[in-house]
């Protein structure tokens, strides 16, 4: 098999100019940052304070004036305003659902829209981020997965989001307030559209900047990378981001797998497993999580359950039940609960924790799968859906 994750024409997109102007300081890391600002005539003797000042304003504070930053010497933020400027993508809709899960519409540069979705519960609130405008991958269940990638995000675009989800639920500290250690923002889940690991260096760059001690402070334990298997850029995940690790598993066969998770093909289970059996060392991560959609008759058998514990032995992990969320045109069926309760209840007697998920945000399609950009929403037709994913009848 290929060391390097392949080119396909779905991924190698055309290097998108910049436009033109002034240059946006969101998403530049602290050295980016700084090359920025000596560029534009800022003494080097000074960058590294200016970087650091400035930093603070967008990270910590939400500051988006220049302005306002009264720590900076009044010329220099005029000269600041001329020459940068602070960008997130634009919120065109934003939609609640009856559990409370918002769901953001974003247009970033060139016109291009993804989803964004938060979802609140008791003890945290989680925000699913996008890292591709589409999707590279074809995975058969996958709503995202039937359109095809138009590019992907920049950092500016995925720190973006986080930064987007904040001024909506009002979270940026106010100066000169005691600070409030309860956050309503207070996980990262790269499962959004896309496939990360397809983007990485963008993803990494944004996620360290999530991570920032002076800035957004969230801890790396609190973001999770969920990958379709992208095997050569997993042990750079535990290397350069060291965040939490989940893995859209699916399936317990090769031949399942092929059909449910088509990147199967080029790195199989087994060299998947492999992979995954040296990350929680590398990153002192505490377990990895396997993705499971519970799919009616396709997946979900006793048989399946325990070749999963199989598979899994000697990996630190626990395995997410997904039930699957329809969609119009799905090619397939949600398994039954009876079913779903009795295929958690053979991995739950193995050891391993099998919490089934509770479908969030469904009736405004914000469940797990159904994120698919309201410019690319046209509809293929079930025979042309099934016939992707191997289900069409002769």
């Amino acid at each position: 098999m290929s060391a390097t994750a392949p080119i396909t024409q779905d991924v190698h997109t055309i290097p998108r100019k910049l436009p033109d102007g002034p240059v946006n300081l969101v998403g530049l890391t602290r050295e980016g940052m700084r090359e920025a600002l000596i560029a534009a005539g800022t003494p080097e003797k000074q960058a590294k304070m200016r970087v650091g000042q400035i930093w603070q304003w967008i990270y910590q504070w939400g500051v988006r004036d220049f302005d306002a930053m009264t720590n900076l010497a009044k010329a220099y933020r005029a000269d600041l305003n001329e020459k940068f400027v602070i960008a997130l993508p634009e919120v065109v809709t934003r939609q609640v659902s009856e559990d409370g899960t918002r769901k953001y519409l974003v247009r970033i540069a060139g016109g291009h829209e993804v989803e964004v979705v938060y979802i609140p519960e008791d003890s945290r609130g989680t925000l699913c981020v996008s890292s591709q405008v589409g999707c590279t991958l074809t995975c058969s269940f996958c709503h995202t997965g039937t359109q095809k990638l138009v590019r992907n995000l920049t950092a500016a675009e995925i720190i973006g989001q986080v930064m987007v989800a904040r001024d909506d639920l009002g979270e940026w500290p106010k100066i000169g307030e005691p600070k409030d250690e309860t956050r309503l923002l207070s996980n990262v889940v790269l499962m959004g559209m896309g496939e990360p690991l397809y983007n990485f260096e963008n993803v990494r760059d944004a996620m360290k900047i999530a991570m920032d001690p002076e800035g957004i402070q969230l801890s790396r334990r609190r973001i999770t990378l969920s990958t379709s298997g992208v095997v050569p850029e997993i042990a750079r995940t535990a290397e350069e981001i060291g965040c939490q690790l989940a893995v859209s598993f699916h399936a317990t066969t090769d031949d399942v797998r092929d059909r449910l998770v088509p990147i199967n093909k080029r790195w199989n289970i087994a060299a998947l497993l492999d992979a995954l059996r040296t990350y929680p060392k590398v990153s002192n991560s505490e377990r990895i999580t396997f993705e499971y959609v519970m799919l009616d008759g396709v997946n979900d058998s006793d048989e399946d359950a325990r070749r999963l514990v199989r598979l899994i032995e000697g990996i630190p992990a626990k395995i997410n039940l997904i039930p699957f969320n329809e969609w119009p045109g799905a090619p397939y069926k949600r398994s039954s609960n009876n079913r779903i309760r009795a295929f958690a209840d053979i991995i739950y007697k193995a050891g391993y924790a099998s919490p089934i998920r509770t479908p969030r945000g469904e009736d405004i399609m914000a469940a797990c799968g159904q994120l698919k950009s309201a410019t690319e929403r046209a509809r293929k037709s079930r025979r042309e859906i099934e016939a992707e994913a191997g289900l069409a009848k002769g």
